[in-house]
């Protein structure tokens, strides 16, 4: 099997990369090194079965080009992270919507079948818990840059689904994806948290902290990217992928001292410290999974505190 990883070198890619290689397939990555780094695909630069091209899903002759030579493809590359959303909009927009327009439209053209990593954010405000794949969308107001990363991978899922008919495609919304080799550079808060530990710094939480997420393991996530693509039920539908196991985030900073036996100390920010004024968040935000348990038979289901420990190990072997 040949397979295009489009953001093969980001956080997530890079793991997808490493399995399905690990399978005996033959992968090719492309990545803009945006927000990606050739560090994450480690040894898989030396592997016969592995190629790396440097270019943008905007690049509609260099996605065509690698289509040829593709049998199906996984659709990862995308303007990520809070921080980098609200800072440049515009990019986001660009690379979400356009991007995955042409990833869309070369895959079809090349009879290639598709999976495209979405993200919660399409939920928006959507209050009704757990947060099912068939629920409205509720998007704040477009004056607010904080939807407009919602907004677009909202339109990312339509360009897919709309080729539902030509290619088989599926539509992954992923739920705090986090693990070794993600980085706090653009928001996230796990590693942030981590890094801020390990330097004896104070962990800082956005808001209250008693905001809720769900943490599921990257690993478990790539298994679940890889058996939808494989799972003929699948297609043509839209999956949560995540863990429903609820944390505050507050309560994961004191985890991250916790395990790191960082004397940091919690402390809290505005929003409107961080992100400029207006800023939104949702208080809670729980997948329904059992679309994804009745189409591949499994969930993810590691624990925080063992992710939490990973995160710790890998950081601390980087120095």
């Amino acid at each position: 099997m040949r397979t295009l990883v489009t953001g093969g070198a980001g956080f997530i890619g890079s793991h997808l990369a490493e399995r399905l290689v690990a399978e005996g397939d033959e992968v090719l990555v492309l990545d803009d090194l945006s927000t990606g780094s050739l560090e994450n695909l480690g040894g898989l630069l030396r592997e016969p079965h592995f190629r790396f091209r440097a270019g943008s899903v905007t690049d509609e002759r260099a996605v065509a080009e690698l289509m040829a030579e593709t049998d199906r493809v996984f659709h990862l590359a995308a303007a990520v992270g809070v921080r980098l959303v609200a800072l440049d909009p515009a990019r986001a927009l660009e690379t979400n919507v356009r991007g995955t327009e042409i990833v869309a439209r070369q895959a079809a053209a090349a009879g290639a079948p598709m999976l495209l990593a979405s993200s919660s954010e399409v939920y928006g405000k959507g209050a009704k818990l757990p947060l099912a794949e068939d629920d409205d969308l509720v998007l704040g107001p477009t004056t607010s840059v904080r939807w407009s990363y919602g907004c677009s991978k909202a339109a990312a899922e339509h360009s897919t689904l709309a080729r539902a008919r030509e290619i088989p495609a599926v539509v992954a919304r992923l739920f705090n994806t986090v693990g070794p080799r993600q980085t706090g550079r653009y928001g996230m808060v796990l590693p942030r948290f981590v890094e801020a530990g390990l330097r004896g710094e104070p962990i800082t939480v956005y808001g209250s902290g008693a905001q809720r997420r769900c943490f599921a393991d990257v690993r478990e996530v790539v298994d679940c990217l890889v058996r939808l693509a494989d799972a003929p039920a699948a297609r043509g539908g839209v999956f949560n992928v995540g863990t429903d196991h609820e944390i505050p985030i507050r309560s994961l900073a004191e985890l991250v001292r916790e395990r790191t036996g960082a004397r940091s100390e919690v402390v809290s920010v505005d929003y409107q410290a961080v992100y400029g004024a207006g800023f939104e968040d949702v208080e809670r935000r729980i997948p329904h999974l059992r679309r994804l348990a009745a189409a591949i038979g499994r969930r993810p289901q590691r624990s925080i505190e063992a992710i939490v420990d990973d995160v710790v190990e890998h950081a601390r072997a980087r120095g």
